[in-house]
């Protein structure tokens, strides 16, 4: 196990109704609140009208910014740090799911950064500070909503990139598992997916003798598979939404990441898919992460036999390893086509045309390596894109 320090700071409040203490949150924290959100379906669920509410009962002031996008965009972060700017805002209150919390985050970390936000992204820049802010979640998924991480991506040559600052790290961050009910099967999915692959991304690791966080991590794992069909089947299934909804929240808040080293080459991979073809983060990691498992599994067949047996229940052939770990990926892509997620390009509607391209960008030219686990370069990347052909 590797040192490690841990530290979380946000303050996560969860349960039935808890978005109607949002002002009482806010106050503590701001005078002048910018209220992102996205494209308006807080606004068809009434979920809107709560939050005004709780915010103008608690005499807060505040502006808006709506509009956020799936994979959201950089031109809106930078409306959002001219807006805060002009008008004098100290916190920001991101109603939504990743995209609208990732966006509040690099306005966050831009307002006060003397150039432009993109650098920081591109690594050009750095920060030391970043207005505070508080999160209402409404789709488990990102698992930014306690973490310190945004993505966004640059419509000028579709790049998406990521920044990690502790300071932007939400203050607060209110789960109420009711509030997902509304949404779409597609998006459900999507969600799922993407907590499980943040929850692989860490366990694929180098490191040994983790067991600890090696089962919390297949302990949340086997917990998603049991509960996603759940929710999907019955939208309103309040049980089992808290499940995934904290699974999620835990799946990137660092804890099951301590003492590891986590691999994070599958979502630099789908990082070029979803910039590129706009499609969703999870349905593009449903796509990768079983190619990149096939491709790197004779690195370390054992955690993939692990992996395996314990999530998947998989026999094990104590004669053939490989076999063993073949067939718990194949439960792996059984449980995504389930759910209704796509497992291939083809699957999406998505062909080979920019495979070079996108292994291009991933690796900066070739000038620069993806993963931890296995430290893969342009060709390796552009052998994955084929493997998911």
């Amino acid at each position: 196990m590797q040192n490690f320090t841990y530290q979380n700071a946000t303050k996560v409040i969860f349960g039935k109704g808890t978005e109607d203490t949002v002002g009482a949150e806010v106050k503590k924290c701001g005078k002048k609140v910018l209220l992102h959100y996205g494209s308006g379906s807080i606004r068809k669920t009434g979920l809107y009208d709560k939050v005004v509410k709780s915010l103008k009962s608690a005499g807060v002031d505040f502006i808006e910014l709506g509009g956020v996008k799936p994979n959201p965009r950089l031109s809106l972060v930078r409306e959002g740090i001219d807006m805060c700017r002009k008008n004098g805002v100290d916190f920001i209150l991101a109603v939504g799911g990743g995209s609208s919390i990732d966006s509040a985050k690099g306005i966050a970390a831009g307002v006060n950064y003397n150039g432009d936000v993109w650098d920081l992204y591109m690594r050009k820049g750095t920060s030391i500070t970043a207005l505070p802010l508080g999160v209402i979640l409404t789709i488990p998924a990102a698992g930014s909503e306690t973490s310190q991480f945004s993505v966004v991506t640059n419509e000028e040559g579709w790049l998406k990139r990521d920044i990690g600052y502790e300071f932007i790290r939400p203050q607060f961050a209110i789960l109420n598992p009711e509030l997902p009910f509304t949404l779409p099967a597609y998006q459900v999915a999507a969600g799922a997916t993407d907590i499980m692959a943040h929850l692989m991304e860490r366990y694929f690791t180098n490191v040994r003798n983790v067991e600890f966080s090696d089962r919390l991590i297949e302990a949340a794992l086997v917990t998603m598979i049991n509960n996603v069909p759940k929710v999907l089947k019955n939208p309103q299934d309040y049980d089992a939404w808290a499940e995934v909804m904290w699974t999620g929240t835990q799946a990137h808040s660092d804890l099951l990441g301590m003492g590891r080293i986590g691999d994070w080459a599958s979502h630099g991979i789908e990082h070029e898919i979803s910039a590129i073809y706009d499609i969703a983060h999870g349905a593009g990691l449903a796509i990768i992460f079983p190619a990149w498992m096939k491709y790197v599994m004779k690195h370390d067949v054992d955690i993939f036999v692990q992996f395996a047996v314990r999530v998947f229940k998989v026999e094990q052939d104590f004669h053939n390893p490989e076999a063993t770990a073949l067939a718990g990926i194949a439960k792996l892509e059984d449980f995504f086509r389930s759910i209704g997620m796509p497992v291939r390009f083809s699957d999406a509607g998505l062909g080979d045309e920019r495979f070079e391209e996108m292994a291009d960008k991933c690796t900066s030219g070739d000038t620069q390596k993806a993963g931890n686990f296995v430290q893969l370069g342009k060709e390796d990347v552009y052998k994955i894109y084929q493997l998911a052909k």
